[in-house]
């Protein structure tokens, strides 16, 4: 075992204490120089409500701001008197301003919150989070209403209920309506396919509708008893059950009642699920915020038709110094930014210009949104709960991010780094003999994986050295491309490398084969500040006998049961995992895509037409110009494309 040196002793800068460095004072000039740009600008300002954007030399924009009078708000930068080091940092970095005005300062809240989102700027409050809510979609553009699982727009018929928290609260949901209620989650191509019952209905599931194995009218009543549940009214529906299976019971039918049973059952698995529930809360979003060391927590639960449907922690990225009123605040108008608001928000805190963020979310949702901060009853102790969640939430993220800074620390002291890394990428390919070939980068950091910085390429076969040919399956290659690639572009977008975007340590699943290839690509890059290290399974590819291969150092091991080795090992499997999943996401999208889909000009409608009549994409491949023709919807012009298309050759 090669030994390693002690631990290098500077801190690891969290994502929060990248606030405290840039809050550092500038020199003089560079402030002078930012203040004489404000002061251009605000000679031209109006009057008016409006939003600004503050922009450095290589266009970054580095803070959106709005206000009520542009002019008075803008002017306040250049009086330095009061500004905290971080805002003469900020007025430092800018190299021009660009403003937009609005008819009312509800309007340029919203336009802020929406180039907030859009934008990312790094000196105002970040949420850093664009997953969408799951929703359970009942569809009843067909004759029998489905019910499953929805996420992204809700422009498709019928009705929606959500937000849940997680996918896991819908799939417990859904799973307990289908065996309450027994309805379909097929899709209509497989509907109008059976000829006998499917599993489903087997496992007491669904009540096979696509069979008649259940009359439409009583299909029908099953699906208005799981809106009744969806819309807050399971009692009801869970009393209607009772009676009826007392009644089966008394005229001993009891295969029917046990059936019944077994729905009240099912319905009483999403009654457990519902943890707290408030008397007279029907739709509203509960949001409490805990702040400590400079870190904020945010837990929001989602009360929809008085069900509660879960929770989930934010952690929003802020100046450490920035009061909680105007983190929530901002939280508040980023997180609707692309979601309607219930009409009632139980806060912890008021937010700063609570009665201004109000009308805008109005606005916003097209009707009333009441921001409340609860003093007693129900309701406080309901916000008091979420309180206590978003502090044990903060907790386990400092501990989690504590362990995460004494690894870096480690790592830094097994590669004989000059300082811990603030940035580590991993990368990995996946293929199957080159076919559907992807390379997969995975980005850590002292507050964990950033999986928003997570990046995909498909491989190109750009990546073979000069004066030879691409061979499909080739890792050296592969891996050159992707290097080549992601740092050519690095160097186009961040060439001053203050976008945080430049890696301290590249870390590559591989031997000095790899390693040797991405030493090239860096060389021709003129890169020479970036660590490399690769690490290659050892003998029989056991884990825990892994060697790292680092320029000019010799091969070394790390014990078996050190610590580092198990986050570098992590590390390793998650850019696996990362490359696997998305070959396998890029293959199934490829045996699903129909020759026909390169045909210019036949859609969705023409595509079916020609597989109803034909059968399959080979046949129609093989079908003469006149046999085109006879297909409905299909003209004289497009079926001449289409014979065009597949005898081009011929």
């Amino acid at each position: 075992m090669a030994e390693r040196p002690e631990p290098p002793p500077e801190k690891v800068a969290t994502e929060s204490q990248k606030f405290e460095l840039e809050a550092e004072l500038p020199p003089d000039g560079a402030i002078a120089s930012g203040v004489a740009v404000i002061r251009e600008t605000v000679r031209t300002l109006p009057g008016s409500p409006g939003v600004y954007r503050m922009v450095n030399a290589v266009g970054d924009v580095l803070y959106v701001g709005k206000a009520r009078n542009l002019r008075n708000r803008v002017t306040n930068y250049t009086q330095l008197v009061g500004l905290s080091n971080r805002i003469r940092r900020m007025v430092a970095e800018t190299a021009r301003m660009e403003v937009v005005t609005t008819h009312t300062e509800v309007e340029a809240l919203l336009l802020e919150i929406n180039l907030i989102k859009t934008l990312m700027p790094r000196y105002n409050v970040l949420l850093r989070d664009d997953k969408s809510f799951p929703y359970i979609h009942l569809r009843s553009t067909h004759a029998v209403p489905q019910l499953t699982k929805h996420r992204g727009a809700r422009n498709e018929g019928g009705e929606y209920f959500g937000p849940f928290a997680s996918a896991g609260a819908v799939n417990r949901t859904i799973t307990a309506l289908h065996r309450a209620f027994l309805l379909r989650s097929c899709s209509d191509s497989i509907f109008q396919s059976r000829t006998r019952p499917c599993l489903q209905y087997q496992i007491k599931r669904c009540s096979a509708p696509c069979v008649d194995r259940i009359g439409n009218a009583d299909y029908l009543a099953l699906v208005d008893q799981a809106r009744a549940v969806l819309t807050g009214h399971s009692r009801e529906i869970n009393a209607r059950l009772v009676t009826a299976m007392t009644e089966a019971a008394d005229q001993l039918d009891y295969e029917t009642a046990a059936v019944i049973r077994n729905r009240i059952r099912a319905l009483a698995h999403i009654q457990a699920h519902q943890d707290i529930n408030v008397e007279g809360l029907v739709d509203a979003d509960v949001i409490a915020a805990h702040q400590e060391g400079g870190h904020t927590s945010i837990q929001v639960f989602f009360f929809r038709a008085g069900q509660n449907w879960g929770n989930r922690a934010y952690f929003p990225s802020h100046d450490r110094a920035l009061a909680i009123d105007e983190v929530l605040a901002a939280f508040i108008g980023q997180f609707y930014d692309n979601k309607p608001p219930p009409p009632l928000l139980l806060l912890s805190h008021d937010p700063a210009e609570a009665e201004l963020l109000g009308e805008a979310l109005s606005t916003h949702a097209g009707r009333k949104v009441t921001l409340l901060m609860p003093q007693r009853g129900d309701k406080k102790k309901l916000v008091e709960h979420a309180m206590a969640n978003a502090r044990e939430a903060l907790g386990r993220r400092l501990a989690e991010s504590s362990t995460q800074q004494k690894l870096l620390v480690g790592v830094a002291a097994a590669l004989s780094l000059d300082a811990p890394p603030c940035r580590i990428e991993v990368y990995d390919n996946s293929h199957i003999q080159g076919t559907n070939a992807i390379g997969a980068m995975i980005v850590a950091g002292p507050e964990g994986f950033m999986k928003s910085a997570y990046r995909k390429f498909n491989i190109r076969g750009e990546g073979a050295p000069a004066g030879t040919e691409f061979k499909p399956g080739d890792d050296y290659a592969m891996m050159r491309e992707v290097l080549t690639r992601r740092f050519r572009r690095a160097q186009k977008e961040d060439p001053e490398r203050t976008g945080g975007q430049w890696p301290d340590l590249v870390l590559i699943d591989g031997g000095p084969g790899q390693l040797s290839v991405v030493e090239e690509v860096f060389v021709e890059l003129g890169i020479d500040d970036v660590q490399l290290v690769a690490i290659a399974k050892g003998p029989d590819r056991n884990a825990g006998r892994e060697r790292f291969f680092v320029p000019g150092q010799a091969p070394f091991s790390l014990e078996p049961k050190d610590p580092v080795l198990y986050f570098l090992q992590r590390l390793r499997d998650e850019a696996h995992r990362f490359a696997i999943g998305t070959h396998r996401a890029r293959r199934t999208k490829a045996i699903t895509v129909s020759p026909l889909d390169e045909v210019a000009g036949i859609g969705p409608g023409r595509k079916k037409a020609l597989l109803h009549h034909f059968g399959s994409a080979k046949a129609v491949a093989r079908a003469g110009q006149l046999d085109l023709e006879a297909v409905d919807g299909i003209s004289k012009t497009v079926a001449k494309k289409i014979y065009d298309h597949f005898h081009a050759d011929d």
